[in-house]
């Protein structure tokens, strides 16, 4: 169940039957604007980038902004709509390993939710300028959270499989 062909399935990947109904809907708030239109061009992590780009919230949303601009960093949370969401093994290009889904940051798994923290450079009506992305140009955002360094950063965070490359 992929958009996308260029999302499919590499050898050694394992797919699983997604259920026949949903649990539960949501709201796409706005749309990300990015410079990438390709899977390929876009990068693997969202610090590996310094472009800046666009949250374009829907206008309805706009007074849910009060006192966003304070904030130095945000959470946001997109929705990888053209990433397939039957996979249950991976296998990523950049490491080349079979892992679980819920071992990796991939947007390739059954709820393709992904979150960035970004750092927020200004705000202009329904628009905000953001750093610190991952995402193909018009992805849909679920979420706009602020980032507080003193709850949200966990120094000690281990991903054991990735301290052994």
């Amino acid at each position: 169940m992929t958009k996308n062909p260029e999302f499919g399935v590499r050898e050694g990947e394992v797919t699983v039957d997604l259920p026949a109904t949903f649990d539960a809907g949501l709201y796409y708030i706005g749309r990300i604007r990015t410079p990438w239109k390709e899977r390929k061009d876009c990068p693997k992590n969202a610090r590996e980038s310094d472009a800046v780009c666009t949250v374009e919230l829907d206008t309805r949303w706009v007074p849910a902004l009060k006192e966003v601009e304070t904030c130095t960093h945000l959470v946001l949370l997109y929705w990888m709509d053209q990433a397939p969401r039957n996979l249950v093994r991976q296998v990523p290009g950049r490491y080349g390993v079979q892992r679980g889904t819920f071992a990796l940051r991939s947007p390739a798994r059954p709820n393709p939710i992904a979150m960035s923290v970004v750092k927020l450079n200004d705000v202009d009506g329904n628009k905000l300028n953001v750093v610190g992305l991952d995402c193909l140009d018009g992805t849909p955002l679920l979420d706009i959270k602020p980032y507080f360094a003193s709850t949200d950063s966990a120094p000690d965070a281990v991903v054991g499989w990735h301290t052994r490359k």
